[in-house]
């Protein structure tokens, strides 16, 4: 446990780092980039103070006092947006349950899909059903996202009419389509990865026992191997979910779903950097807090990993 604290501090350590240190590798002076050349003296002082270039005096500041301000600013939610003048983290405060409500929506999808797709392909290999499968699986990895999301709209909410078009004002309604765009794409690596995994584990002496003995084929494949071919799955069930708070944000400006993605985007259009640098700790936080999960359920299904 402590060992994983101190991963976690590292990785927040390094994002900080980062976030405050490429203000820096900005040719020239960022102010001039953000504000352009005919901004007046008074906004371009205000920007650099927010930024923390400056101090209050105006006097140009070196980098451990800049990385200084700058936790300390998050600390005490200080850090203000450049454009609306109100605290970074309540923005992204506000925005936040909106991007959790679709990561879960989407994974929730891809999981009760997923695996369940891929033993099944596996359990009827070379067959019909199984080519059929993977040619799904091919067509959800292939096809982008900023072209699968836009045919759904176009079929269900344009041609249909079924779903809204935009927005997250009609609840349950608003959230299918964005989870559907993004746990499809998941639904088939899941797949792959389970059906690749349950064909490997078939192949291991304890399966031929459980055969041996005379089990039948559905409680070889659902008690024996799947609890085994279920650790890359996981492996890949955590990358996904981390990834899921920055890879929604072509999802979300395409339903204008109201989450931190498309802040992001919004922010990075505004050259409004603090809150940039405020959604991007945010996004590796939780980044860091998935895979921690990842690990405590890999304990959960394989107790070796928890012994060692």
């Amino acid at each position: 446990m402590i060992s994983k604290a101190f991963q976690v501090f590292w990785v927040l350590f390094g994002a900080t780092l980062i976030v405050t240190g490429m203000l820096r590798l900005v040719p020239g002076d960022p102010v001039d980039h953000i504000l352009g050349e005919q901004a007046t003296q008074q906004a371009r002082m205000q920007l650099s103070r927010d930024l923390g270039l400056t101090d209050a005096h105006g006097v140009r500041v070196g980098y451990l006092r800049q990385y200084g301000n700058f936790i300390q600013k998050i600390a005490t939610n200080e850090l203000t947006s450049y454009r609306t003048r109100e605290p970074v983290m309540s923005i992204i405060a506000g925005r936040l349950p909106y991007t959790g409500v679709l990561a879960l929506a989407s994974m929730l999808f891809a999981i009760c899909l997923g695996p369940i797709l891929g033993v099944m392909a596996a359990w009827k290999r070379g067959r019909l059903l199984d080519q059929f499968l993977r040619l799904v699986a091919l067509l959800g990895i292939s096809v982008p996202r900023f072209f699968f999301a836009p045919l759904l709209l176009l079929a269900f909410s344009i041609y249909w009419s079924i779903f809204p078009i935009s927005g997250a004002t009609d609840g349950l309604l608003s959230l299918v389509l964005p989870a559907l765009s993004l746990g499809f794409a998941m639904a088939a690596v899941q797949m792959r990865f389970t059906r690749a995994s349950i064909l490997e584990v078939m192949s291991t002496d304890y399966i031929r026992t459980a055969r041996a003995k005379g089990l039948s084929e559905r409680v070889v494949y659902f008690k024996h191997a799947l609890r085994n071919a279920l650790m890359p799955v996981i492996t890949v069930i955590g990358m996904e979910l981390g990834s899921l708070l920055a890879g929604a944000v072509v999802v979300e400006k395409i339903f204008s779903w109201p989450g931190i993605g498309l802040l992001l985007l919004e922010s990075i259009q505004q050259l409004d950097m603090p809150m940039v640098q405020g959604v991007v700790l945010v996004i590796a936080f939780f980044y860091v807090v998935t895979n921690l999960v990842t690990d405590w359920v890999y304990g959960l299904i394989d107790p070796r990993v928890r012994v060692s």
